[in-house]
């Protein structure tokens, strides 16, 4: 089975959800299913159906983050300024102003933190970056042909 490569930060916060939606999460969601039924008839019970759809997704979550705990790989910090999972890089690619630049996070998408948008280690752009240096050239090909970007910055989640 495949390993899904978390940092120790993302695991621990997985877990945490993991532990919360399987006791208190359940829980809740029993309760409103509880009080929607005391409403009568459940054909026509919008808080019914609610409840019952928010307890699918959320069992839908649990049984995600089960799979990714138990597949996963805790993967130590890449050392300072090279590109590794968990990294947050800043790349700019050729031909294009350094004020163009573009900020990603590499690694699981579990790993996404605030707005940056997050590139797979696997993905042609993710694996070209990965053990690239700041102000290293990297390329990689894309559906258009090949592309090459300069790595500005590195930093560590």
């Amino acid at each position: 089975m495949a390993s899904h490569q978390l940092s120790q930060q993302a695991f621990d916060r997985l877990k945490a959800e993991f532990e919360d939606l399987s006791t208190r999460g359940r829980i809740e969601v029993a309760d409103k299913i509880e009080r929607a039924r005391e409403l009568g008839d459940l054909s026509e019970n919008g808080d019914y159906h609610a409840a019952k759809d928010e307890q699918g997704h959320m069992e839908g979550r649990i049984r995600q983050l089960e799979h990714l705990l138990e597949n996963a790989e805790i993967i130590a910090p890449p050392p300072a300024g090279v590109v590794g999972p968990g990294s947050v890089v800043t790349i700019v690619y050729e031909g294009d102003a350094e004020s163009d630049a573009e900020r990603y996070l590499v690694g699981h998408i579990e790993e996404k933190v605030g707005d940056l948008d997050v590139v797979s280690p696997t993905a042609p752009l993710g694996a070209a970056l990965i053990g690239a240096n700041e102000g290293d050239w990297v390329a990689y090909d894309a559906p258009n042909g090949q592309l090459r970007v300069q790595v500005l910055k590195v930093e560590t989640v």
